[in-house]
């Protein structure tokens, strides 16, 4: 076995995550041992945030991101809030400092305990996001699901929150479509190269959205945090909500506020579940706490 690295299993308001501690590490996490770690009841995680060392750019370290399928994602908000949580029980301190992909990534520790992270400027541009054909409006593209002549969801805002996201609108309970049925056709969908998050998101008032998410290489969530900004953005950007919203997802609430300098901040809680040690090229673990 290589050498172990310690792990922490928390949650972002139901999000399962794994923060892993990498930065006297020399290596990564391998792909098979991220899967074979989701593949565990008890430390199945929708994302792993591998904590490498630090750098210039990233005081408190260099993240990267995996889903539980093994694939790599550009953005996690509910990770970020428990990796900030985490390090804050180590040495408390008010602001953090990251890079994932290079890309830099902001967080603040708040006196309530909750974490807001800086989740970046959204991209509207087709080719951002990506999609694999050119729309001139990317508030409302042409894709449906259901008849051509009686679509149960059509005409979703799609944008770029550090990963690709496709936003469906309706009326009614989210809750209540068969998202977990047609989420992994959509997320494979020939529109999307690099595949997509899917939401069906429903507008409840101004400041006010409820949301439910297929995730991109972890499947149906109880929370996704870049998928919340994606659809208070698209949201905004469509005229129907304000600059902060509250976004009801199944696992709790998210705080999101798009500022007028075009950076977005969420806002919530983290939860801590146990820790242990796994090795980064088998997935092999075992608990310590």
């Amino acid at each position: 076995m290589s050498k172990q690295v310690q792990f922490v299993k928390m949650n972002g308001i139901g999000n399962k995550i794994i923060v892993a501690d990498l930065r006297s590490y020399d290596g990564t996490v391998t792909p098979d041992a991220a899967i074979a770690l989701a593949a565990s009841s008890e430390t199945h995680f929708d994302q792993l945030m591998a904590i490498g060392a630090p750098s210039e750019n990233a005081a408190d370290g260099n993240i990267e991101i995996f889903n539980s399928d093994g694939s790599r994602a550009g953005a996690c908000g509910n990770g970020t809030r428990c990796v900030v949580e985490w390090l804050h029980g180590q040495q408390p301190k008010e602001a953090y400092s990251f890079a994932v992909d290079g890309n830099p990534l902001a967080a603040t520790r708040n006196d309530n305990g909750t974490v807001t992270v800086n989740m970046g400027v959204p991209r509207f541009d087709w080719d951002q996001i990506p999609l694999s054909e050119e729309f001139a409006d990317t508030s409302g593209i042409e894709l449906q699901i259901g008849p051509i002549d009686a679509p149960i969801l059509h005409t979703p805002s799609v944008a770029n929150i550090g990963n690709p996201h496709a936003v469906f609108w309706t009326d009614k309970d989210p809750n209540s479509f068969g998202l977990d049925k047609f989420g992994p056709m959509l997320e494979h969908h020939m529109l999307f190269p690099e595949r997509a998050n899917i939401s069906i998101c429903r507008i409840d008032g101004r400041q006010e959205l409820t949301l439910r998410t297929w995730e991109r290489g972890a499947g149906l969530t109880d929370a996704c945090g870049s998928a919340a900004c994606a659809a208070a953005v698209c949201a905004m950007r469509l005229g129907r909500a304000d600059r902060r919203v509250v976004v009801h997802l199944p696992g709790g609430d998210l705080n999101i506020e798009w500022r007028e300098d075009n950076f977005i901040l969420m806002t919530g809680g983290t939860e801590y579940e146990f820790s242990g040690l796994f090795d980064p090229k088998s997935g092999a673990w075992e608990r310590t706490s």
